[in-house]
């Protein structure tokens, strides 16, 4: 069988024993090393790294027990099954006391060595899943920085807010990175190593919602054929993100107001109270005082949410950040495209620092992503940018360092990208908007290098 790069050390004097367990371990596919002692095992661990040690307590010198303290104070995150013989169940129980993952009793059979090792290495390529997704988590808290003075201003504020209980309202368009910014408040606080639950409230009916939320009991309506945890119930201890709260229904709303006060709720279809320990933070692009107005939402639930509002600032408000934004997305989308590194120039930097940015961060980062996927040289390129974006080309803000036939051309490029922009790509829908023949219309296309 194939080796899958997954090596084991196997530390035990007895030749016999040796043999029988490199032959089961090699037969399920892994890599090997053996040892007979204590010390030398300790060097092969520092030498090799393997995922795994089969670790004899009983070893002539260095005691397995030793060994395995020994490996737990150099921080080594291994996973450690002993093997104990036949009446040192005691010891095997101390080991695991000591950080052993798992003990295997002598004699033993060769099903039941496989069954274990494989549980120990699952268990940590699950771990070694977890930190890389905790990395690249870390990663992307990057993203939740700014120089502009409002984006500081939010930053500190989500930074203090982490540090409480209390409930956050994120304040902002869409597409300014709400969710991030409630990723980032859950890791800056001490819930971070406890769920992050993310409900979006927009476009779920009341009872799919409610569902969603508290859960049901078993029966509690058609299709409810066993009993659901909601998500409140499943993030006892961490972070609820309520997603667009401004579009809860109002039969809802009253729900999600009792929750607030009281902390605890009732699956659909149950009869008894549930008390949770979660931290909520709640996101709208809505003007929540104007639907209270309107009387499409609770004012006593907007007071419940509106405890620590912070308003993330559109990107257009914060065009100093464009540069880096722009540098971060185009590293992540060349590692994700497994290309080298990918370079922003300078005249892109200028196209994308003199567009508003409607769908601001999303926005950019669709644009950026696009620009590394269909690039093929190391660097992005103008002519990688979005019609939209080209058209906004700031050409006769300046007139007076232009000569007229830059400036002309300079407006016939931007009339062509707008009359793109209208028609959604479509050339023979631009060429008649502008009451031009395609074929011309083509070749204008060409002459301003709009692909």
């Amino acid at each position: 069988m194939e080796l899958t790069g997954e090596t084991i050390l196997v530390v035990d004097d007895d030749p016999y024993i040796q043999q029988a367990l490199e032959d089961r371990l090699v037969s399920l596919g892994y890599g090997v090393l053996v040892s007979a002692d204590g010390k030398q095992a300790l060097e092969m661990v520092e030498r090799h790294r393997p995922q795994l040690i089969l670790l004899d307590i009983e070893i002539p010198g260095m005691k397995g027990l030793d060994v395995l303290k020994e490996i737990r104070r150099r921080e080594l995150d291994i996973p450690v099954i002993m093997i104990t013989a036949y009446g040192s169940i005691d010891v095997a129980v101390q080991a695991m006391k000591d950080g052993a993952y798992d003990f295997i009793p002598k004699p033993f059979q060769s099903v039941h060595i496989g069954l274990v090792v494989q549980k120990a290495m699952e268990r940590q390529r699950l771990r070694t899943e977890v930190d890389l997704l905790s990395e690249e988590v870390d990663r992307r808290y990057s993203l939740v920085a700014g120089n502009s003075s409002k984006m500081v201003e939010a930053i500190e504020a989500a930074k203090k807010a982490a540090a409480s209980r209390s409930t956050v309202l994120l304040l902002g368009e869409s597409g300014t990175g709400k969710e991030l910014f409630a990723r980032a408040i859950h890791n800056w606080s001490d819930r971070k190593n406890r769920p992050f639950v993310v409900i979006n409230c927009v476009g779920l009916s009341k009872e799919l919602l409610e569902s969603d939320l508290f859960g049901h009991e078993k029966g509690a309506f058609t299709g409810a054929h066993q009993l659901k945890k909601g998500k409140m119930e499943i993030a006892h201890g961490g972070t609820v993100f309520l997603d667009e709260v401004g579009d809860v229904s109002p039969e809802l709303q009253t729900k999600l107001l009792r929750f607030l006060q009281e902390r605890e709720f009732e699956r659909v279809g149950g009869t008894h109270a549930i008390r949770v320990d979660v931290r909520i933070i709640a996101a709208t692009n809505r003007d929540l005082q104007t639907a209270i107005k309107q009387g499409n939402f609770r004012a006593d639930l907007y007071y419940r949410l509106n405890v620590v509002p912070i308003k993330l600032p559109p990107l257009r408000e914060r065009k100093d950040d464009i540069p880096e934004l722009a540098r971060f997305f185009a590293n992540h989308f060349a590692k994700e495209t497994k290309r080298s590194a990918v370079e922003v120039t300078d005249s892109v930097l200028s196209k994308l620092m003199a567009y508003d940015w409607p769908g601001n961060v999303r926005e950019l980062a669709n644009v950026v992503e696009r620009a590394v996927v269909l690039g093929q040289s190391p660097t992005i390129q103008v002519d990688d940018l979005p019609i939209e974006i080209l058209a906004v080309s700031g050409y006769g803000q300046n007139i007076q360092h232009l000569n007229y036939q830059q400036t002309i051309d300079g407006y016939r490029r931007e009339v062509i990208a707008k009359a793109l922009q209208q028609s959604d790509g479509n050339r023979t829908a631009a060429a008649k908007l502008l009451g031009l023949e395609r074929a011309y219309f083509q070749k204008l296309m060409k002459s301003f290098g709009i692909s």
